[in-house]
């Protein structure tokens, strides 16, 4: 165990269990909101509009067109709605993109905001706003995009197909890996990683098979909760870095190239990073861990390959190009050609294994 260290706790509440979702009129009316925008995307409309209903008087308007990476185009037009109904509180419904969107509005804002995750995404439990402007995704880290309540309702996630939850839950694991060998990481973080991979990894499984097994939902969606509260508290490396260069860059659907990238980006650092790979061993029940995270993904008929999601094979250089633009923590050296055959493997669906990525 490494001391000493900083551990620092994010304001936000936090209310988790079944049937939850009745709760949001009393947190609208806790946080001193009455006229409120309820956000999601266009798939979630249906729900969006039932948690409009639910507010009632204190809802004054919906939006329904939130888009992965959050443009700032679709932020641009989202803030007309706010000034246009003087909207005081905001309320995402979804995934990421409902997510983002909501903190893009407040980070302009300041406004309130109670995020209601249907996904395992995490980004519910993050000070870190990523934003897309002519084909380019930047992140920042400020105290303004945190939401100030998050609604977990296990019922929501009983209708997220089991694909889908699969790639999702991976893409929350990501979160946890990292966090076991971030340069900021903690005790506390780390026994939080652990948990919440092990409770992904048991979850996962039973929902590909039988995605109306609450059991499993409920070990998923803590599990997520405990991963995403690893990407509030550390900072990312290599793996983070890929996902925003691919998704950013390629317009990448979010979960699925997370899902594909994370086998790969362990098997890279996992020479480096002894303790983490024996805390995610012990997560997922033994040896060939990034392997283990692969079959996963397959079992479950996820998207293993970069080319199934549209990447062209030309466009590898360009990533490689940009991952390696700018710096940032890794505990692995960054080294171009192993660099450039981790993105060649990610894009063919090769398996890693522990040594995919050593000369």
């Amino acid at each position: 165990m490494k001391f000493p260290f900083v551990y620092e706790g994010q304001p936000y509440r936090v209310l988790f269990g079944h049937g939850t979702l009745g709760e949001v009129p009393a947190e609208a009316e806790r946080l001193g909101c009455g006229r409120m925008l309820v956000l999601s995307t266009p798939d979630q409309r249906a729900a969006a509009d039932g948690v409009a209903a639910l507010l009632g008087d204190r809802c004054a308007a919906t939006y329904h067109d939130a888009r992965m990476h959050t443009p700032v185009e679709v932020t641009a037009d989202a803030m007309a709605v706010v000034a246009k109904h003087r909207i005081d509180g905001l309320v995402a419904l979804g995934g990421g993109s409902a997510i983002g969107l909501s903190k893009a509005i407040a980070l302009r804002t300041d406004l309130p905001q109670i995020a209601i995750p249907t996904t395992y995404a995490g980004s519910e439990m993050t000070r870190i706003i990523g934003q897309t402007e002519a084909g380019e995704k930047t992140t920042q880290v400020t105290a303004k995009v945190l939401p100030e309540t998050v609604i977990y309702d296990v019922d929501l996630t009983l209708t997220l197909p089991p694909k889908l939850s699969v790639t999702s839950g991976i893409n929350a694991m990501a979160h946890a890996v990292e966090a076991l060998y971030a340069t900021n990481s903690n005790p506390v973080v780390k026994l939080m990683a652990e948990a919440g991979i092990a409770a992904l990894y048991r979850g996962l499984p039973t929902i590909a098979q039988w995605p109306d097994d609450k059991d499993a939902r409920r070990d998923a969606l803590y599990g997520a909760w405990l991963c995403a509260i690893c990407l509030g508290q550390t900072s990312m490396a290599l793996h983070h870095k890929l996902c925003h260069v691919l998704g950013g860059s390629f317009d990448l659907p979010h979960a699925e190239t997370h899902t594909i990238v994370l086998p790969h980006a362990l098997a890279y650092n996992a020479p480096a990073v002894r303790e983490a790979v024996g805390a995610i061993k012990r997560a997922l029940g033994g040896d060939g861990i990034a392997g283990r995270i692969y079959d996963l993904a397959e079992r479950a008929g996820a998207p293993v390959a970069l080319r199934d999601l549209g990447m062209e094979e030309s466009d590898i250089d360009r990533a490689v190009e940009l991952a390696l633009a700018n710096a940032y923590a890794n505990p692995r050296p960054l080294e171009p050609h192993l660099l450039r055959r981790l993105i060649a493997n990610a894009w063919a669906g090769v398996r890693p294994d522990h040594d995919t990525y050593t000369d």
